[in-house]
């Protein structure tokens, strides 16, 4: 018991963290879209893309072999673990860090656009590298069940990214219009997004330095024959973990190479994409939320006779609340748009498009756990792959006619394919009796009350919110009344006795 609780909290700690985190991290898209031109948003876009997935490649899925290993207590000594992951993950950053610096004008003609400025670049090459590198002493921490300090560092990276970032784009433009004399010697008002950097890069910084007592206090040991198990060990690892990220970021690192304009218009193309694919993140917020509960449910649940049953419960719901989540956020887009700048509205349209293809991928992940139950976990390799070559298909042949749209779309159809895929061949090797009717109810419910939303005539904003809020009354009246009795639900419960 008292390990159960331990579990309980530190899951509490480690996920609630890193959903604050995200969280705060997609409040900031108010501000940058508010301060930043489209341009500077889609250089931003673009970048961050390729940070997200540099970090994949470096880590080299190091982070699950340092789990997967240093429980080996019988074979190796925690330290050597360790050590021997930090070295070979330092020794990768560093490498990367070498041939960047010493080869910067080579590597960047044939990775960035010339419309970049190098001094981005090289922030950005920076930061990826401390990120990088920290996740090893971050997997020591979550090892040592040190959950509060997990949590406070990610909360205080973000806490001072925001910080700097509140300082660079609202409080200096402020003092360089009234007292420009006060910030001459440091302040360039045209250099806004590289401010953005300056920030992150900051905060960053701090953050690695707060884990230095994870850099000291033990004796470094190498252990080579350790590390090419390791290697070994996480290359297959890598591989998923590269599709998969491709699968997320991809479109925003294509776009300005393939898209037929100039550059300029090309960015701004791409900040208007990255803006309204944030507005749509609502729904990944939601599903990162039940993915931390979900998964340890999962395995604790896999010995029970029920288990099979529990697992199509638990899928039905999702799908109920994650379709109620789509058509809150659609039906109240006329309020939830000015979350972001005026001039990123053009784009609106495709967050329908991008809500359906979070919730496919959420899908695919629940559906997906049999292999993770029966060892079988090369199918996330195979899955990942699919999507990938789907959406950067898609990407490649529709970007240069249909822009943003084709980026949407192909998002939509990669997950559409391996959710079917997970679905169909799950029920042959790990049958699962889900409750395709009332999932296939509910599903055909939204999709009409949002064309009858789209469809109506109607161009006043608030007068479309009011036509939309007895649509989504309608989905709930039925929701609470056939699948989620209000007298069922535990504390509301109290209010119906008689």
């Amino acid at each position: 018991m008292p390990e159960t609780k331990s579990l309980a909290r530190d899951s509490v700690l480690y996920g609630g963290s890193t959903i604050l985190v995200k969280m705060i991290s997609w409040l900031l898209t108010s501000l940058f879209t508010y301060t930043l031109t489209q341009k500077d948003f889609g250089m931003m876009t673009n970048l961050y893309a390729y940070v997200a997935l540099i970090i994949v490649i470096l880590t080299f899925g190091m982070e699950t072999g340092f789990f997967r290993f240093i429980s080996q207590t019988e074979k190796y000594r925690s330290e050597t673990v360790y050590s021997t992951t930090l070295i070979t993950v330092g020794t990768i950053v560093l490498l990367f860090l070498f041939v960047f610096i010493y080869f910067f004008h080579s590597i960047r003609s044939h990775i960035w656009i010339d419309e970049i400025p190098d001094s981005y670049v090289r922030m950005v090459i920076i930061i990826l590298s401390m990120d990088a590198f920290s996740a090893i002493p971050f997997a020591y921490l979550r090892y040592k069940k040190k959950a509060k300090k997990f949590g406070a560092l990610k909360i205080l990276n973000v806490a001072l990214y925001t910080f700097f970032c509140l300082f660079f784009l609202v409080v200096c433009p402020w003092i360089n219009q009234h007292y420009p004399s006060w910030i001459s010697w440091f302040y360039v008002d045209n250099f806004r997004l590289g401010y953005v950097f300056v920030a992150n890069l900051l905060a960053t910084g701090i953050q690695t330095a707060c884990l230095f007592p994870e850099l000291t206090g033990f004796k470094y040991k190498f252990n080579s024959a350790l590390a090419k198990k390791m290697l070994h060990y996480c290359f297959p690892l890598v591989i998923m973990g590269i599709a998969g990220m491709s699968n997320q970021v991809v479109d925003k690192i294509v776009f300005p190479e393939i898209y037929p304009a100039s550059q300029e218009t090309a960015f701004s193309e791409l900040g208007i994409y990255g803006a309204c694919f944030k507005l749509a993140l609502i729904m990944m917020m939601f599903t990162q939320a039940f993915r931390y509960a979900y998964e340890p449910f999962v395995f604790e649940k896999s010995k029970d006779k029920d288990a099979r049953q529990a697992y199509a419960n638990v899928m039905k719901y999702f799908i109920l609340f994650g379709l109620l989540v789509f058509l809150g956020v659609v039906f109240y887009l006329d309020i939830i748009k000015y979350f972001i700048s005026p001039q990123f509205f053009s784009g609106l349209g495709i967050v329908p498009v991008v809500l359906l293809g979070e919730l496919f991928f959420a899908v695919y992940f629940n559906l997906s756990f049999w292999y993770k139950l029966t060892d079988k976990t090369y199918w996330g390799t195979v899955f990942s792959v699919i999507a990938c070559v789907i959406i950067i298909a898609v990407n490649f042949v529709f970007i240069p006619k249909y822009s943003y749209w084709a980026c949407a779309w192909a998002a939509f159809i990669g997950n559409a394919v391996i959710m079917i895929l997970a679905y169909f061949i799950g029920q042959k090797i790990y049958p699962i009796k889900y409750d395709l009717k009332t999932i296939g109810i509910y599903t055909g419910l939204a999709l009409i009350l949002y064309a009858v939303s789209y469809f109506a005539p109607i161009r006043n904003d608030w007068g479309h919110i009011a036509f939309n809020t007895p649509l989504i009354a309608i989905y709930l009246f039925v929701l609470v009344k056939r699948d989620l009795p209000l007298k069922e639900i535990p504390f509301i419960n109290r209010f119906w006795k008689k």
